[in-house]
Protein backbone atom coordinates (compact mmCIF):
# COMPACT_ATOMS: atom_id res chain seq x y z
CA UNK A 1 0.00 0.00 0.00
CA UNK A 2 1.05 3.36 -0.83
CA UNK A 3 1.12 6.33 2.02
CA UNK A 4 0.99 9.66 1.16
CA UNK A 5 1.68 12.42 4.09
CA UNK A 6 0.62 16.35 3.64
CA UNK A 7 2.50 19.31 5.58
CA UNK A 8 2.82 22.76 5.29
CA UNK A 9 -0.85 23.96 5.53
CA UNK A 10 -1.73 26.63 8.19
CA UNK A 11 -3.23 30.58 8.76
CA UNK A 12 -1.65 32.98 6.24
CA UNK A 13 -2.76 36.29 5.87
CA UNK A 14 -4.25 37.40 1.92
CA UNK A 15 -1.69 38.02 -0.08
CA UNK A 16 0.85 35.22 1.76
CA UNK A 17 2.85 32.36 0.77
CA UNK A 18 2.60 28.23 1.91
CA UNK A 19 4.54 25.61 0.53
CA UNK A 20 2.46 22.35 0.44
CA UNK A 21 4.42 19.05 0.78
CA UNK A 22 3.08 15.67 -0.03
CA UNK A 23 5.67 12.85 0.78
CA UNK A 24 5.02 9.02 -0.29
CA UNK A 25 6.13 6.02 0.98
CA UNK A 26 8.04 4.53 -2.21
CA UNK A 27 9.85 5.66 -5.34
CA UNK A 28 7.69 8.39 -7.74
CA UNK A 29 10.19 8.22 -10.72
CA UNK A 30 7.91 6.53 -12.45
CA UNK A 31 4.59 7.80 -11.14
CA UNK A 32 2.57 8.49 -14.24
CA UNK A 33 0.52 11.51 -12.80
CA UNK A 34 0.79 13.13 -9.32
CA UNK A 35 -1.94 15.87 -8.31
CA UNK A 36 -3.20 18.02 -5.98
CA UNK A 37 -7.35 18.72 -5.19
CA UNK A 38 -8.53 20.80 -2.86
CA UNK A 39 -12.81 21.07 -1.00
CA UNK A 40 -14.46 23.26 0.97
CA UNK A 41 -17.02 21.58 2.98
CA UNK A 42 -20.28 21.37 1.29
CA UNK A 43 -18.87 21.51 -2.54
CA UNK A 44 -16.95 19.27 -4.75
CA UNK A 45 -13.05 18.84 -4.49
CA UNK A 46 -11.52 20.37 -7.57
CA UNK A 47 -8.31 19.92 -9.34
CA UNK A 48 -6.00 22.50 -8.11
CA UNK A 49 -2.72 21.39 -9.98
CA UNK A 50 -1.43 18.20 -11.74
CA UNK A 51 2.06 17.04 -13.34
CA UNK A 52 2.06 14.39 -15.74
CA UNK A 53 5.51 12.47 -16.23
CA UNK A 54 7.05 13.98 -13.88
CA UNK A 55 7.45 17.55 -16.20
CA UNK A 56 3.92 18.24 -18.08
CA UNK A 57 2.09 20.46 -15.72
CA UNK A 58 -1.94 21.86 -15.68
CA UNK A 59 -3.81 24.35 -13.03
CA UNK A 60 -7.25 25.03 -12.54
CA UNK A 61 -7.60 28.86 -14.18
CA UNK A 62 -7.86 30.43 -10.53
CA UNK A 63 -4.65 29.27 -9.56
CA UNK A 64 -3.18 29.98 -12.61
CA UNK A 65 0.39 32.49 -12.62
CA UNK A 66 -0.26 31.87 -8.18
CA UNK A 67 0.37 28.02 -7.36
CA UNK A 68 3.78 25.86 -8.68
CA UNK A 69 3.37 22.12 -8.58
CA UNK A 70 6.67 20.29 -8.97
CA UNK A 71 8.07 16.83 -7.67
CA UNK A 72 11.54 15.89 -6.00
CA UNK A 73 12.32 12.82 -7.33
CA UNK A 74 15.20 11.60 -4.82
CA UNK A 75 12.81 12.95 -1.67
CA UNK A 76 9.62 11.46 -3.23
CA UNK A 77 7.82 14.46 -2.11
CA UNK A 78 5.59 16.63 -4.43
CA UNK A 79 4.89 20.08 -3.71
CA UNK A 80 2.28 22.95 -4.33
CA UNK A 81 3.79 26.37 -4.35
CA UNK A 82 0.96 28.85 -3.52
CA UNK A 83 2.01 32.36 -4.01
CA UNK A 84 -0.42 35.19 -3.07
CA UNK A 85 -3.02 33.71 -1.90
CA UNK A 86 -6.33 34.78 -1.73
CA UNK A 87 -9.66 33.89 0.72
CA UNK A 88 -11.03 31.89 -1.91
CA UNK A 89 -7.90 29.83 -1.49
CA UNK A 90 -9.23 28.57 1.73
CA UNK A 91 -9.83 24.60 1.11
CA UNK A 92 -8.47 21.01 2.49
CA UNK A 93 -5.91 20.33 0.47
CA UNK A 94 -5.23 16.57 -0.75
CA UNK A 95 -2.28 14.98 -2.62
CA UNK A 96 -3.19 12.32 -5.35
CA UNK A 97 -0.87 9.83 -6.66
CA UNK A 98 -1.87 7.57 -9.98
CA UNK A 99 -4.08 5.26 -9.91
CA UNK A 100 -6.14 6.03 -6.83
CA UNK A 101 -4.14 7.09 -3.53
CA UNK A 102 -4.56 10.00 -1.55
CA UNK A 103 -3.32 11.72 1.76
CA UNK A 104 -4.73 12.67 4.39
CA UNK A 105 -5.30 16.21 3.52
CA UNK A 106 -3.92 19.47 5.20
CA UNK A 107 -6.05 22.29 5.86
CA UNK A 108 -4.99 26.55 4.05
CA UNK A 109 -6.98 29.02 5.76
CA UNK A 110 -6.21 32.13 4.12
CA UNK A 111 -7.83 35.21 6.26
CA UNK A 112 -7.15 38.77 7.58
Amino acid sequence: QVQLVESGGGLVQPGGTLRLSCAASRSIANIYVMAWYRQVTGKQRELVARIRYGRITDYGESVKGRFTISRDNTKNTMYLQMNSLKPEDTAVYYCFMSSNYWGQGTQVTVSS
